[in-house]
């Protein structure tokens, strides 16, 4: 029997579904404003001129603001791709609100993967009029078999949580061990899981990989073109209907190597831009559903991004487009987890305002069952909007401490003033994520870092003077003493020791285990070549590096008792280098004793002197204590395995802007 469905569609599943049992495509796209609707195809060779086209009838396909229709494949046996034509009223008609052009050739924004044909054109996207031949391309993509996940689960780690910042092409591009075809691509990670199981890291973050612009000129990937599709050129294969299985391939086997997947995502704005950039989706679909909007006609877009448009993440179906991605990526490719850039956007009403009581987007992200029990992460800020800790309110989500950053980087360069501060970085940043009876959070909320893919290198912080760098007394890379070099590993050791001993969820950036360096390049977010590329040969000249930051890691995970999802409360004392400790503003020392015994762990015993000669430490607790660490001492005896040096006097010297790390066994159960 024939039924409504079969000849009209649905209006959900928006985008484009396979129906097997009629063997038929089913098409939705919403626009609250269009007049006309039109759903072009075609096949392989000829991306001007359509081997098909279907005008939708509003009265039959049209359900409420989504137009839909159903399309049997032998209706349109040559047709490999799609996109649409989108006509409605003029700007002058709604007060400038809208973008229609009947020309242009329009991506569905839930498109699962995308075809750029030879003439793509981010140029003719810009200019008025039709860029049929250079406008991207929805996929038909049917009938493809389930994927096999091969039994494998997905890992969940939690005081052993350790997150990678890494690139997916930057990653491997260089790689010498990678295989030609795969570098710089999913596949090619897939080649390195290896390396980062040596390393010890738990999870990758891995910068965008949603579809963006391959003319935007953006290297990092944050000008989104499609939420739904993977980079096609961080895919190995060149069928646009199984790169999403490259993808789930790559999860698969992280997690069959223990290792989460995080996706930094980037809901607050999209490759279009301001009115002076291209009409790819979005813009010619439903300009204000999308975007927020202002009374300027010569400047018509809100931009609190500062990338040229903001998104309208109030509106419903804008969330409904974000909410159906998350599931999508969470569903299909079993992602453990999501970075949200600029993530206060979500706060901003359709007037711009800020709303920090309960903004619906992220009350339905946190509510969601399918997005429950996996990790959200905040950046929560934005150029205009700054909240940190409290002021967000996604109550549950983890959130990247720019605190943490700022202060330990100036405390390592022996900045004055800072031993407060570092003491409450330590300790989890209680005063950020209050853990007082009203509040409740956890320590391991706070995502501590030093350096991200924003900023300078671990390695460039002590190679580069800026405000946030000391150069250790010699600019850049040429002729360095090696004097100069010692110190800049030393300095390099310090910050991954305290990262790796501070409470909360550490996160480091791809290649600051091995000293990679952007030759002080603080925002290379356009530079896809050298600069930004992992060097690998770096692996070899300081393996020293790598060594340390391997058993750094593993000191870590082997406590249990320094990353704790609360706070360390009773179990940790704070002294001085001789007794209490020197608060001053001069002070740049402090050392504390961490007991273990609540965790079933050794108990610890930490010496940080910032200050730039040596300092006597007097041990406050009772010994022997078993020397871990120490950053002042060439490889290898900076890192000790079990503590094969026992110390048993009272004092311990500690080097110049070094740290020592003890323990002292017995408590583990």
């Amino acid at each position: 029997m024939t039924t409504w469905t079969s000849q009209q569609g649905e209006p959900y599943p928006q985008g484009v579904t396979w129906i097997e049992a009629e063997r038929a495509f089913n098409f939705s796209i919403y626009s609250k404003h269009a007049q006309r609707v039109e759903l072009l195809f075609y096949g392989d060779g000829d991306y001007v001129n359509p081997v098909h086209r279907y005008t939708l009838d509003y009265l039959k396909n049209k359900t409420h603001r989504i137009w839909h229709c159903r399309i049997p494949r032998d209706r349109i046996p040559d047709a490999r791709y799609y996109a649409y034509r989108i006509s409605g009223p003029r700007p002058q008609d709604t007060g400038g609100w809208q973008w229609f052009d009947a020309e242009k050739i329009l991506l569905d924004p839930y498109a699962k993967s995308v075809f750029f044909p030879p003439g793509f054109s981010r140029t003719a996207a810009i200019a008025p009029g039709a860029n049929a031949g250079q406008a991207a391309l929805g996929c038909l993509c049917e009938g493809n078999p389930p994927f096999d996940w091969q039994g494998t689960t997905a890992p969940r780690h939690e005081g052993d949580l350790i997150v990678y910042e890494m690139h997916v092409k930057g990653f491997s591009r260089l790689a010498p061990d990678v295989s030609n075809k795969a570098r710089g691509t999913f596949a090619g990670l897939v080649e390195k899981i290896p390396y980062l199981q040596a390393l010890g890291v738990t999870a990758v973050e891995l910068m965008p990989v949603h579809q963006f612009d391959p003319q935007e000129g953006s290297y990092w990937g944050y000008m989104t073109m499609n939420f739904f599709s993977p980079h096609h050129l961080y895919c190995a294969t060149r069928d646009a209907c199984d790169q999403i299985n490259e993808f789930k391939t790559m999860v698969r086997e992280l997690h069959r190597a223990d290792i989460e997947v995080i996706m930094d995502v980037v809901f607050n704005h999209t490759t279009e831009g301001d009115h002076q950039g291209p009409i790819y989706s979005y813009r010619g679909i439903d300009n204000s559903t999308y975007y927020l909007l202002n009374n300027n006609p010569d400047d018509p877009y809100c931009n609190f991004t500062e990338c040229g448009n903001t998104t309208n993440c109030e509106n419903r179906q804008t969330r409904r487009l974000i909410l159906d991605c998350l599931r999508y990526w969470v569903r299909e490719a079993k992602v453990d987890g999501f970075r949200f850039d600029l993530a206060s956007i979500f706060t901003r009403n359709p007037d711009g305002s800020v709303n920090l009581d309960d903004p619906a987007v992220i009350g339905e992200i946190s509510s969601d069952p399918d997005l429950a029990r996996i990790r959200l992460i905040a950046e929560p800020w934005d150029p205009f909007t700054y909240e940190l800790g409290r002021n967000f309110p996604g109550l549950m989500w983890m959130q990247w401490n720019d605190q943490f950053r700022d202060q330990t980087r100036r405390f390592v360069k022996s900045d004055q003033d800072l031993v407060n501060q570092m003491i409450t970085r330590l300790y989890g940043s209680d005063d950020i994520f209050s853990d007082d009876l009203m509040n409740a959070y956890l320590s391991s909320q706070s995502l501590n870092y030093v350096a991200s893919h924003d900023g300078l290198t671990l390695y460039d912080l002590v190679a580069y003077n800026s405000p946030s760098s000391w150069n250790c007394g010699w600019e850049g890379e040429a002729g360095v003493p090696a004097e100069v070099m010692a110190l800049r590993k030393r300095q390099v050791k310090n910050f991954i020791t305290l990262l790796m001993l501070s409470n909360g969820t550490p996160m480091f950036r791809m290649g600051d285990e091995f000293l990679n360096t952007q030759n002080g390049w603080e925002n290379p977010y356009n530079q896809d070549n050298e600069i930004s590329w992992l060097q690998w040969d770096r692996l070899t000249t300081h393996g020293d590096v790598f060594d340390f930051f391997k058993g750094v890691i593993a000191f870590r995970k082997a406590h249990r008792s320094i990353g704790r999802n609360r706070y360390w409360r009773e179990d940790v004392r704070w002294y001085g280098a001789s007794g209490e400790v020197d608060r001053s503003p001069a002070s740049r020392s402090l050392a504390y004793y961490l007991n273990g015994a609540s965790q079933g762990d050794d108990d610890i015993y930490v010496m940080i002197n910032a200050y730039w000669e040596q300092l006597t430490f007097t041990f406050q607790e009772t010994g022997p204590w078993l020397r871990i660490i120490n950053t002042g001492m060439p490889s290898p005896h900076d890192l000790i395995g079990q503590g094969d040096e026992s110390v048993s006097t009272p004092d311990y010297r500690v080097g110049p802007r070094s740290i020592a790390v003890f323990v002292r066994p017995g408590n583990q159960s």
